[in-house]
């Protein structure tokens, strides 16, 4: 087979998003959106659990509990409720702003808007609930290190409820 027909069906290959081809000519398989999302996944995991360390030593008890009256209400609300997308938002944007990083606050507002209906979509209510239960158990001790890995498994978490695509014929 000649070179001809192999690059023309590289290029509708790219046409169609299959396909990336980059500037030294390579072609290669295109990550699908959920692979995509994987990676926003990972790297929201890395950035909440570095607001998350930074915050513990500069949160004050008045943002403990502003954080901690937060996840009460979202506990509250049923799994249809459709204040839970927001109270979840609230929640770990209030633990964001303890980081005292305007920089970092920037990024993961970024970061989040990447995700069309939140990052936690499709994860169970009771869950998010338990989750978010021992992330504030861990800020009221102030424990560092705690705070970092619960917020990263909590961030990681989330991967497994993502929509997979079927892999093309």
């Amino acid at each position: 087979m000649s070179y001809t027909p192999v690059r023309e069906a590289l290029r509708r290959l790219e046409s169609e998003g299959l396909v990336v081809t980059d500037v030294h000519r390579r072609a290669t398989v295109a990550c699908t959106e959920s692979q995509e999302m994987e990676e926003n996944y990972r790297i929201l995991a890395a950035l909440e659990a570095l607001a998350g360390s930074l915050a513990v030593s500069k949160m004050t008890n008045d943002d403990v509990m502003e954080i901690e009256a937060l996840y009460r209400q979202a506990a509250a609300c049923q799994s249809d409720d459709d204040r839970l997308a927001e109270l979840n938002r609230q929640f770990h944007f209030r633990i964001y702003e303890c980081a005292r990083s305007p920089m970092l606050l920037l990024l993961l507002r970024l970061l989040w808007r990447s995700f069309p209906r939140g990052p936690q979509a499709g994860r169970p209510h009771q869950e998010l609930v338990r989750q978010h239960a021992q992330l504030v158990r861990a800020l009221k001790r102030r424990n560092e290190e705690e705070v970092a890995a619960t917020i990263r498994d909590h961030v990681i978490g989330s991967i497994k409820y993502l929509p997979h695509q079927e892999a093309l014929p």
